[in-house]
């Protein structure tokens, strides 16, 4: 008898789903057996990601969704509430690189985006989704970090703040949290193969790293019920089969 797949019967909301780590992770929980909430800000690529985890066998729900937009949040938590009841994972995966300058030459509108979509965003949809998640019987949740949290790292500005940011208000969280069956951790992706790093690094040959599918099963591990983390930063890379 096959057995059961580890993300059987559960709902994980993934933020940032259309492209890249989000798109590689919401497919990869799809064939551990979960049922998907994918946002992006683009129907048409998210639609692309839902038929291949419907290939899968599993099924998706699409919201086009830009982290800029903080009222629809609170809109999506009671949509959740009035289908499923709960959340049983959830992966706050969007984020953007943002400019990288000397500090004192970002753009102010710059700044302000960065922090708003990376870091202001995600603790809105922490205070929206948290009571979903008390709802699930041991929910999983990952907040996406980088190597840029925990620096030197010239010129990446803004977006090293928001990932420090991330990191302290994760393990605040997972602090407040510690009397519940629900664990929350960071990742760390690593250098990975997507147009993010590209963008961040243009004169790497981006065949010499990962690709988004290769860390995908750090994903499904932290979702699932037997994760030994909490409070953690994990690295993703750890997971990698050798």
């Amino acid at each position: 008898m096959a057995a059961e797949k580890p993300l059987n019967g559960k709902i994980i909301l993934l933020t940032g789903a259309s492209r890249g780590i989000g798109r590689a992770a919401s497919i990869a929980c799809a064939a551990a057996g979960a049922e998907l909430i994918i946002t992006g800000r683009t129907t048409g690529a998210l639609e692309e990601v839902d038929d291949e985890i419907k290939s899968l066998g599993s099924k998706s729900t699409i919201v086009e969704l830009d982290s800029k937009d903080l009222p629809a949040l609170p809109r999506l938590a009671k949509e959740i509430h009035s289908k499923w009841g709960r959340l049983d994972g959830f992966i706050a995966n969007a984020g953007q690189l943002g400019q990288m300058s000397p500090m004192p030459h970002i753009e102010p509108e710059s700044w302000d985006e960065t922090i708003l979509v990376n870091l202001t965003s995600v603790w809105h949809q922490i205070r929206n989704f948290d009571s979903l998640l008390r709802e699930a019987p041991a929910a999983r949740v990952i907040l996406m970090s980088s190597a840029a949290a925990l620096g030197p790292r010239a010129y990446w500005g803004a977006y090293a703040v928001s990932k420090a940011g991330i990191e302290a208000m994760g393990r605040a969280w997972a602090a407040e949290s510690e009397k519940t069956e629900m664990k929350i951790n960071m990742v760390d992706p690593g250098g990975t193969r997507t147009g993010m790093r590209a963008a961040a690094f243009p004169g790497e040959d981006p065949l010499t790293l990962p690709t988004p599918e290769d860390i995908a099963p750090a994903f499904v591990a932290l979702m699932s019920d037997n994760c030994p983390h909490h409070g953690e930063l994990i690295k993703a890379r750890s997971y990698i089969s050798s």
